[in-house]
């Protein structure tokens, strides 16, 4: 069994020579799932519209992840409807055994590493549903606010209050 919410594993090997679409929609114990896994109050829709084109041992995987979710804002503690609509643009290859030796002896670290390095495809498959969520998750407001909502510092005309401020009153007090 997948540990992975949202699983919908397509084998590279069905690329073909015009490519290939696919549809994935999120079924709702699978979107419940990201929802306690993201932090979120509910993802009411998950849908992705993914295009693959390559060969079998290097695929680009483009389209588009749409969701509607609820999000926490983080001012008022209540929860609020949010739309996501993230590009998805990401390519996978097959890495020989060379390759793995290579940098295993190189021991590359996460800093020297290459962030726009293809994606490994594992046994030949590529997770559609696990890069749909990642792109979920990546477009995310990480701090969500509800419209309307403001911090009291937000508020024309108030002034805001340091900590020092009283510390301020205390000078030239002796």
């Amino acid at each position: 069994m997948s540990t992975i919410p949202f699983s919908r594993p397509w084998s590279a090997r069905h690329v073909g020579q015009a490519g290939s679409e696919v549809a994935l929609t999120a079924e709702p114990a699978e979107r419940d799932a990201l929802a306690r896994e993201f932090g979120l109050a509910s993802i009411d829709r998950l849908e992705a519209r993914l295009r693959m084109e390559g060969r079998p041992d290097r695929v680009r995987v483009t389209g588009r992840v749409t969701a509607d979710v609820v999000q926490t804002c983080v001012v008022t503690l209540e929860p609020f409807p949010a739309r996501v609509d993230a590009a998805v643009d990401v390519t996978f290859r097959e890495r020989s055994d060379k390759e793995a030796r290579w940098e295993e002896e190189r021991a590359v670290s996460e800093v020297e590493a290459d962030l726009d390095a293809p994606d490994d495809l594992v046994d030949g498959t590529i997770d559609l549903g696990q890069v749909a969520s990642e792109f979920l998750a990546l477009a995310l407001d990480p701090y969500p606010r509800k419209p309307g909502a403001e911090l009291e510092t937000d508020r024309a005309g108030e002034v805001e209050t340091s900590p020092f401020a009283a510390l301020k009153g205390l000078a030239g007090r002796e």
